[in-house]
């Protein structure tokens, strides 16, 4: 006997922060490490920038959504969320690609941070140059 699994995966990365999201049929509920989306994010534009693949979809009330999010900051950790989320509901509807591509949310975005570099104070940044 085959089970059928509700759930659909989708991973996304931003920075040094990594998303598991979990999508199911349902309400449209958003619970992010235990918490409501609206608890967990607290600034409107990370919580915008997490909903906005639901949006675009046009699947706000129509699944559920659970992500597990570890590292990084805020705002990573929104984006990344975003880019798990989007995968998700491409593998769930494939005729959502053009939506989700033409808004760019199926793109990680690969900026890292750049590591210190020896003689110098950060990055780039040199030691501050005394004459005297």
């Amino acid at each position: 006997m085959a089970v059928i699994n509700p759930w659909t995966w989708g991973l996304g990365r931003r920075k040094s922060a990594i998303a598991r999201v979990r999508l199911k049929p349902g309400a449209g509920g958003f619970v992010v490490n235990g918490k409501p989306v609206d608890d967990y994010f607290v600034t409107i534009q990370n919580r915008q920038r997490a909903r906005q693949p639901l949006k675009i979809a046009d699947a706000e009330n129509t699944y559920d959504v659970f992500c597990n999010v570890r590292g990084g900051g805020t705002s990573g950790q929104c984006e990344a969320v975003s880019l798990g989320i989007a995968r998700a509901l491409k593998s769930i509807n494939p005729a959502t690609f053009d939506a989700l591509r033409e808004h760019s949310l199926l793109t990680r975005d690969s900026r890292m941070k750049e590591r210190k570099k020896y003689g110098r104070r950060g990055a780039r940044r040199g030691f501050q140059f005394s004459k005297r």
